[in-house]
């Protein structure tokens, strides 16, 4: 098994327990609606997929009541869809998909958030799988319902009432995943009549600058980035994005060095700049 400093597993680490009783493996492909996608990302599943594997969808799994997309869901809606992907107690998950973690990341995260311990992503997705010459299916897995026991934790997710409240302190730090130019209100936002910029006191380390040829970079490579960036590595820390997808990229490259207890503002900056009470900053941090 791999460290739990390091949630990552190889394409060759899981060819050599794909087989175990115990294992099971998420396709978590997910394309932003908004960038208008060839497909989705249950197309894509179809069409190639480590064998075995079912398809979770971040828009599936989701709060109905919420108006923002792929909100995390209450445990008894999440353990509902778990149970039905044949996801349950006393499995070994790994996640992967087909864009750089766009949504396996998210994946990750949302099992943590609901009590899952031993869940790991595959480095390098569905592309580090195939280059190790590793077989693909295009039929969808049938799963067997199985039993899901969800058991939340609410100091990995936060709320913008919770943000609100730690304006102004050093701590936690919160982290924006966008570009730069997103982050300093230089770029539109690709969500329409969402005002740009961030939260005031944010660092902005955007999530492509964790990655390397579609994989994590180095511990050292990550720590390297994380102190340029002014982020104290001991301090606890809330990651953001857009909506909290790429925030959860974030989240895993933190738990890669050891910090697993790092928080995603869910809705993230989707939520915030739609209420016009929230203040904005924009251009470098200040």
């Amino acid at each position: 098994m791999p460290s739990p400093q390091r949630p990552l597993v190889s394409p060759a680490w899981l060819a050599q327990n794909i087989d175990a009783p115990d294992v099971r493996i998420i396709d978590a492909t997910w394309f932003a609606p908004f960038l208008d996608p060839l497909e989705s990302g249950y197309e894509a599943y179809k069409k190639a997929h480590i064998p075995g594997a079912v398809h979770f969808d971040i828009d599936h799994v989701t709060d109905p009541e919420v108006t923002l997309g792929h909100t995390l869901p209450p445990a008894h809606i999440f353990s509902a869809r778990a149970r039905k992907l044949g996801i349950g107690d006393g499995h070994r998950l790994v996640v992967y998909d087909q864009n750089n973690f766009f949504a396996a990341a998210r994946v990750w995260w949302m099992f943590r958030v609901m009590g899952v311990t031993d869940i790991m992503v595959l480095d390098g997705g569905l592309q580090a799988w195939r280059e190790t010459g590793e077989p693909v299916v295009d039929l969808p897995t049938i799963a067997t319902e199985r039993h899901f026991t969800a058991r939340m934790r609410a100091d990995l997710v936060k709320t913008s009432t919770q943000i609100r409240a730690l304006l102004g302190r050093t701590h936690p730090q919160i982290i924006d995943a966008r570009p730069a130019g997103r982050f300093t209100g230089k770029i539109a936002e690709p969500r329409a009549g969402l005002p740009s910029g961030h939260i005031p006191g944010s660092f902005n380390i955007p999530g492509d600058q964790l990655l390397e040829n579609g994989r994590m970079k180095s511990p050292d490579a990550l720590a390297s980035l994380f102190a340029e960036a002014g982020v104290d590595l001991s301090a606890p820390i809330i990651t953001s994005c857009g909506s909290g997808v790429t925030a959860a990229i974030t989240a895993l490259a933190l738990a890669t060095l050891g910090n697993d207890l790092a928080a995603v503002y869910d809705g993230s900056w989707s939520d915030w700049a739609s209420n016009p009470d929230n203040p904005i900053a924009t251009g470098a941090r200040s």
